[in-house]
């Protein structure tokens, strides 16, 4: 049992309805969960309001209740405590809850539209390799040294960030690398936690279904290294004309990377093929097997993040030439018909071109270069006909299907994407809304060294239609049906 007043400690407190000198069990934001004891925060969510279910938690036994606005009718057995901003509020008293896990490990969090899952994945990678006890906060998973969870969202709730945080001071770890979402920001996720340093990749065309517009989305991940303590250091992508806008008033120490800009930190693309990359660093030569200009500059952050965290620079070249690449990102197999199939993330426009640009740059223009790409459901739709563009001029074939639809009518968005393209590609464009179905067909097109993309789900082992998770995996369906090509 935990005092409560104790962990009240720098929240924003507007008023206090009875005693904050109770011990309490647990704190949530889901009514389900609370028990007797229990502290309930309510949160006024974009589709739930939790002040609705004061209640409810107050008849499964809240003892206290942490809201925005207080009930009108008021319990004299519970606690209230109204608050300037429940998010926060819950933020600052979750790591309070869990002693402050955070500053007792070198947290670094990455941002950006795209390259945070890569990055963040690949740092985790590099500094288990170099033999540290490390942990990883992720879209694709969350890892405490080496015990896996399955992630559901790419920055998790601040309960659950500083519950996990808590389990690697457990563990002893001493490196933790973190994906911050725009979405994580703004919701103030990541409130209260003490970062290390920040990485900003880059910044387009995502999420304007949540932020509204794209100086929203800029200025949210800025905030995030508003935030950042001097002690910390901010690394960003010179070549994103939004990197230095990032280092404008933070009080970290300042560092950048680039590949064409004056930076800190400088690479060089000596060699790009199917089979990786040669780069020049600084002013030594690294081979790594990561594909793509993309993951030059993933490569680079990488690098400067381990040299900020102390490791020398002969050990963290070494590092990276045995980096393995992560789960749906540039994901490729080699059938035996000599088929390449890539399955990727990529689902922003930006991403797509890079990766196609990508695949362009290695393959020698007598393939065939077949693109299986959807949109999201219930998501920024204005990117949809973009996507739709740069898929048909960057690809010799495109079949548009669905993505996760949601609860969108998949032949919607297929027709909002196919208006994008220019006339003079409209002969390279096939519409089929099964996603197995449109993978089978670029299958049975595809000849000996033809490159199949399968953009938009990368990792992801699930198509979500109509509020129901159904099993699908990209990488799984392709090299089935490759399979079944050759029988």
């Amino acid at each position: 049992m935990t005092n409560f007043k104790d962990i009240l400690y720098k929240v924003n407190i507007n008023a206090v309805v009875g005693s904050t000198n109770v011990y309490i069990r647990n704190i949530d934001f889901d009514s389900r969960k609370i028990a007797i004891n229990d502290v309930f925060v309510a949160i006024k969510g974009a589709v739930v309001d939790g002040h609705d279910y004061i209640k409810k938690a107050i008849q499964q036994g809240a003892m206290v209740v942490v809201c925005e606005n207080l009930p009108h009718n008021l319990n004299p057995k519970v606690t209230y405590v109204e608050v300037e901003n429940a998010t926060k509020a819950l933020a600052i008293m979750a790591s309070n809850y869990y002693g402050s896990p955070s500053k007792n490990l070198k947290l670094v969090g990455v941002t950006g539209t795209n390259g945070k899952t890569t990055i963040a994945s690949l740092l985790y990678q590099l500094f288990k390799n170099a033999g540290y006890k490390v942990g990883l906060l992720s879209t694709v998973k969350i890892i405490v040294d080496v015990k896996e969870y399955k992630a559901t969202h790419t920055t998790p709730d601040s309960l659950t960030i500083n519950r996990y945080l808590k389990e690697m001071n457990e563990e002893g770890v001493e490196f933790c690398f973190m994906e911050v979402s725009s979405h994580g920001i703004h919701q103030n996720r990541t409130e209260a936690l003490y970062f290390e340093g920040g990485i900003f990749t880059n910044l387009s065309h995502d999420h304007l279904d949540y932020h509204k517009s794209f100086a929203e989305y800029r200025d949210v991940k800025k905030a995030f290294f508003d935030g950042l303590p001097a002690e910390a250091f901010a690394l960003v992508n010179a070549d994103d004309k939004n990197g230095m806008v990032m280092l404008q008033n933070t009080k970290a120490r300042k560092y950048t990377y680039a590949l064409k800009s004056y930076a800190d930190y400088k690479a060089q693309i000596l060699e790009n093929q199917l089979s990786g990359l040669l780069l020049k660093v600084e002013d030594a030569e690294v081979w790594t097997k990561l594909i793509g200009k993309f993951n030059a500059y993933n490569v680079l952050a990488i690098y400067a993040t381990a040299e900020l965290l102390g490791l020398e620079k002969v050990e963290i070249l070494r590092l990276v030439s045995e980096l393995e690449s992560v789960s749906g990102r540039f994901q490729y197999l080699i059938s035996d018909q000599k088929i390449t199939a890539i399955v990727d993330y990529a689902h922003t426009p930006d991403a797509l071109q890079n990766v196609l640009e990508t695949i362009n740059s290695i393959r020698t223009k007598n393939e065939e270069l077949i693109t299986v790409v959807g949109c999201g459901g219930d998501r920024d739709k204005t990117k949809r006909p973009k996507m739709g563009n740069i898929a048909s001029a960057l690809s010799t074939k495109v079949i548009f299907t669905s993505d996760n639809p949601r609860g969108e009518v998949p032949e919607t968005i297929i027709e909002e994407i196919e208006s994008g393209v220019d006339p003079l590609n409209y002969k390279k464009v096939l519409s089929i809304v099964d996603r197995k179905q449109a993978i089978k067909t670029a299958c049975q097109l595809a000849n000996a060294n033809d490159i199949i993309l399968i953009a938009g789900k990368g990792h992801e082992t699930y198509q979500e239609i109509n509020g129901k998770r159904h099993d699908f995996d990209d990488y799984k369906t392709v090299q089935e049906l490759l399979k079944q090509l050759q029988k």
